[in-house]
């Protein structure tokens, strides 16, 4: 693979987004492991309360996804203005979105919490600090689209700084509050909402400063927010089809037994590390994809598409290769049960095969994200999981975890590479009405 004068770009792009996306993940990290002094009930508390957390935000991530090729396509079109206005109203939906699911979070969180059927006392602590933490769901979704805004103006460094600031600030909120408090838990939830909203108030003066600099209004504009509802809502729909494909991996793993299940969260752990890489070159591709299309450069399109699955292909080898080296020694690093370590060891031998082919995958999903083309992603991702569903029944069927890992790193990546591959061999996805080449 000869080095191309667009791998500098995408590598500038991928780099700093690769820091930030690894960096998000620490503020939980650095959580679990203040909490987990507090002794077993708090930190299984954490767990249960992060869970509900988690699958809200990672559901809303559209409103990254939405804004980054929107603010792209206008900023190459040569509208800085519009472009900046675009990530503005996307900014104050995710306010709107963080704020509605405030309330949601303080009035249901019992309810949530108590879905899992958990010891009184667990249940207690989970409560404390899901209630807590649902004061910081406005600015971790306003952060979410405020990264989306400055990745589509080209700039990842910026969002890195920041998350790092963040992760500082949040770890030593954390231990203040925590230890020298003695807040406990409710000490972490504070921390790390104090955290979030300092990371939304530097973001919103740098978003401030780009619309200034750019002649873009900062207040919200009713036909923009709506257009970033609508494009999110596709894009929303999407994620769900994912969620929905892992959720249902997981419950299959829980029909085999502790064992099994054990070796596919492994598992699962492995894969979403390296997909902090295969993501980096996704949301580069949404930003190079979405600049050629506003600039109405068909050849340069196509030719970052090309590219980019060169190195989502080529980062999957490597990662490939290094997993089945390490293969034999990593599953040591999660635990030391002689029998889940002789499940996993196989699982992870076929996780280094399908990498290269999640890598394809990753990278034409940030194309056609780029693409600005969310109906397509959101209805082919509804089919490729009613198509899954019964391949996983058949795993199961197997009884045994590798057939359930060949099932989904295989069956589910393949059939995204499928409806994926289809879509851009043609060129319906370079005119999409309002957002391709016109």
């Amino acid at each position: 693979m000869r080095v191309h004068p667009l791998d500098r770009e995408i590598l500038s792009l991928a780099l700093p987004t690769l820091a930030a996306l690894v960096a998000e993940p620490l503020f939980l990290l650095v959580d679990t492991a203040m909490v987990g002094h507090l002794g077993s009930v708090p930190l299984a508390g954490l767990g249960i309360a992060s869970v509900v957390l988690q699958t809200a935000v990672g559901l809303l991530i559209f409103l990254a996804y939405a804004t980054t090729p929107a603010v792209a396509r206008l900023l190459g079109s040569g509208d800085r203005r519009a472009a900046v206005r675009a990530g503005v109203d996307g900014a104050w939906l995710a306010l709107a979105v963080g704020s509605a699911l405030l309330v949601v979070g303080v009035v249901f969180a019992p309810a949530a919490v108590a879905a899992f059927g958990v010891a009184p006392d667990v249940s207690a602590a989970a409560v404390r600090y899901l209630s807590i933490s649902a004061w910081g769901l406005p600015a971790m979704l306003f952060v979410l689209a405020a990264t989306g805004l400055l990745r589509g103006l080209q700039d990842t460094h910026t969002p890195l700084v920041i998350v790092t600031v963040g992760f500082t600030a949040n770890a030593i909120f954390n231990a203040v509050f925590i230890f020298g408090f003695g807040w406990g838990i409710s000490g972490s939830a504070v921390g790390t909402v104090i955290a979030q909203w300092g990371m939304a108030v530097l973001f919103a003066v740098r978003v401030r400063r780009d619309a200034r600099a750019a002649g873009a209004r900062l207040r919200p504009g009713f036909a923009g927010v709506t257009l970033a509802a609508a494009s999110g809502g596709w894009l929303l729909l999407r994620t769900a089809s994912l969620r929905s494909a892992m959720l249902a991996t997981v419950f299959a793993a829980s029909q085999l037994g502790v064992t099994g299940l054990a070796a596919l969260q492994v598992a699962l752990v492995v894969f979403s590390l390296l997909a902090f890489v295969l993501d980096s070159l996704a949301i580069a591709g949404q930003v190079m994809i979405g600049h050629s299309l506003g600039a109405s450069q068909p050849d340069r399109v196509r030719l970052v598409m090309g590219r980019l699955v060169r190195c989502g292909v080529l980062a999957g080898l490597l990662i490939g290769v290094l997993i089945a080296v390490v293969s034999p020694l990593l599953g040591r690093v999660f635990t030391g049960d002689e029998a889940v370590l002789r499940s996993l060891l196989p699982v992870l031998l076929v996780m280094a095969v399908g990498v290269p082919l999640a890598g394809f995958v990753f990278v034409l999903d940030g194309v056609l994200i780029g693409a600005g083309d969310g109906r397509y992603l959101a209805l082919s991702g509804i089919l490729t999981l009613a198509a899954y569903l019964p391949l996983l029944w058949w795993s199961v069927l197997m009884d045994g975890v590798l057939a359930l890992w060949i099932t989904f790193a295989l069956g589910y990546i393949g059939l995204r590479a499928l409806a994926l591959g289809i879509r851009v061999r043609g060129r319906r996805w370079l005119g999409v009405p309002g957002k391709g080449i016109r």
